[in-house]
């Protein structure tokens, strides 16, 4: 995947993971505003039920008292007749006339005045009754002499009954007025005033604090809750105990402390779920994300290893052409020392490439756990010195110098000694090669604890910090303008890497870039 489309393609889930997060940020949102929306409709209906039966429950209980204060007084109503009513049909048929008559009676009841908390002596009061009668008159005709005479009629049906709604319409009036006088206190109390409220809010299924308080003109009375505090954006309000007209002096205030804790409470479990989910795609689109960046840098990286395989096997294979050739001329067949000299380049190079396929097989076996690694107690020291051993031509060559301070004590160590001394001779060649002028090269051994420190330290061209963490991954080379600069294909550290990991140590590297790298080996030693 080349560098352009993976752009397209990251930018692309980018936008879709971003649009999935706002779409799921927009719906909580709405949902949000939906319940808030239908917690204030409900709280309205509470406090408007609650206004309501406050108003009744006051008339009810006043109008209690005053029906058994009316019946234990015994006194006998002084009545008076408001309105009388006549209705008189004829039945040709039956040959019978009947009168309906209905008439409205007013009782006057006297009352004590400390009833109603007033000075007077008494209080007039009415009741009012219905008297209905049916008469039915026999014969051929029937005048207003008959009605007034003592001819009677053939049947007489008498009731009467009281008027329930006119006398509630009259004790409201009359209670209102008297219940006005009254403070609010004396209306309704605190505790009555809660149980109503927690009542309706239990029956609209809001179960959470909430404070209240009764005011009057603006000022808070005595009738409110512990902690209510007014705060206008948070508060609901609704007037109560209305007057005859309408008016009431009197507003309810119920405010919710943790309103919006209730209304996330009810959203938790579709917000955890579309967090899961948000959460579940995060994860995929970073695993994607992270698989197609790892598998770019793997094509990229082993492009590179194509070029630089090929590019280490070109030149042996055209040094081995150029010496068959040489030998095939006559000039040089019958020339044994010459034969011999251009026989012996051809075993080497072709031991190089040998050696190249041997790397790459001996990686693939580590990763499959098919190299068998032995080991044995050995002194560090020994494997130390061999491995530069390896490597002293190639450094005196160039006219450089190691320089070896083993201050170690403790040099037994379990190790294979093949394997070790490749991994010594690896991290040797790659200071040589990556230092530009005459390499000098630093060994040291040192104990700290339980371990022994092996420090290889070179004055070369030094290691990037980006470079420095992935330099013991596999096929991985520092880019340094041309890639075949310096031989070699990314294997042998991460070589490195796995056989010290195989031997319970660590590998490490301190760099910096023009300056020089120190690679650091911490192995356990036995006793």
């Amino acid at each position: 995947m080349n560098k352009t489309l993976f752009r397209i393609v990251v930018f692309l889930m980018t936008i879709s993971l971003l649009g999935i997060i706002a779409i799921q940020g927009y719906l909580i949102n709405a949902s949000f505003k939906n319940k808030d929306e239908q917690f204030k409709y409900q709280v309205k209906q509470v406090i408007g039920n609650v206004s309501k039966k406050m108003q009744e429950n006051e008339t009810f209980t006043f109008l209690s008292t005053y029906n058994k204060l009316k019946d234990s007084i015994g006194q006998v109503p002084q009545k008076s007749e408001l309105l009388k009513f006549f209705y008189v049909e004829k039945n040709a048929l039956t040959n019978e006339t009947i009168i309906y008559s209905n008439s409205v009676v007013a009782e006057d009841y006297s009352l004590p005045s400390s009833f109603f908390d007033k000075n007077k002596d008494s209080t007039k009061l009415k009741n009012y009754v219905s008297k209905r009668l049916t008469e039915v008159y026999s014969g051929n005709s029937l005048n207003d002499s008959d009605l007034n005479s003592n001819f009677g009629p053939s049947e007489k049906i008498e009731k009467s009954g009281r008027m329930d709604i006119l006398d509630k319409v009259q004790f409201e009036i009359n209670f209102k007025d008297i219940a006005a006088t009254r403070s609010i206190t004396q209306r309704i109390s605190s505790q009555q005033l809660q149980n109503l409220l927690t009542s309706e809010l239990n029956v609209y299924g809001i179960k959470t604090p909430f404070e209240f308080g009764i005011f009057s003109n603006g000022l808070a009375t005595k009738v409110k809750s512990e902690n209510f505090k007014y705060d206008k954006k948070y508060s609901y309000d609704i007037p109560v105990f209305t007057d005859n007209d309408g008016i009431s002096k009197y507003q309810l205030l119920v405010s919710f402390p943790e309103k919006k804790l209730f209304l996330i409470s009810d959203l938790v479990s579709i917000s955890l779920l579309s967090f899961l989910f948000t959460a579940i795609i995060i994860i995929a689109y970073y695993s994607a994300l992270n698989q197609l960046n790892k598998q770019r840098l793997i094509s990229e990286i082993k492009t590179d290893f194509i070029n630089n395989m090929t590019h280490e096997f070109k030149t042996p294979i055209a040094t081995i052409n150029l010496a068959l050739d040489a030998i095939k001329n006559p000039k040089i067949i019958d020339d044994k020392e010459k034969v011999f000299r251009y026989l012996q380049m051809i075993k080497d190079e072709n031991k190089r490439m040998h050696a190249q396929v041997e790397n790459v097989l001996r990686i693939s076996k580590l990763e499959k756990r098919e190299l068998d690694i032995s080991k044995e107690s050995h002194n560090i020291h020994d494997i130390v010195e061999e491995a530069i051993e390896h490597v002293n031509l190639i450094v005196e060559d160039r006219e450089g110098t190691i320089n070896v301070n083993l201050k170690a004590t403790r040099t037994s160590v379990l190790l294979n000694d093949v394997h070790f001394t490749n991994v010594l001779v690896n991290i040797l060649e790659n200071a040589i090669k990556y230092s530009p002028n005459q390499p000098i090269i630093d060994v040291s051994t040192e104990n700290i604890k339980n371990f022994i420190i092996i420090k290889i330290k070179d004055k070369g061209l030094g290691i990037s910090k980006v470079a420095q963490k992935k330099i013991f991954d596999k096929f991985y080379r520092e880019h340094t303008g041309d890639i075949h600069n310096v031989k070699g294909h990314g294997l042998g550290l991460s070589y490195v890497k796995r056989i010290v990991d195989d031997h319970n140590g660590e590998v490490m590297v301190e760099s910096e870039k023009g300056k020089g790298s120190t690679f650091i080996i911490k192995l356990p030693v036995i006793y």
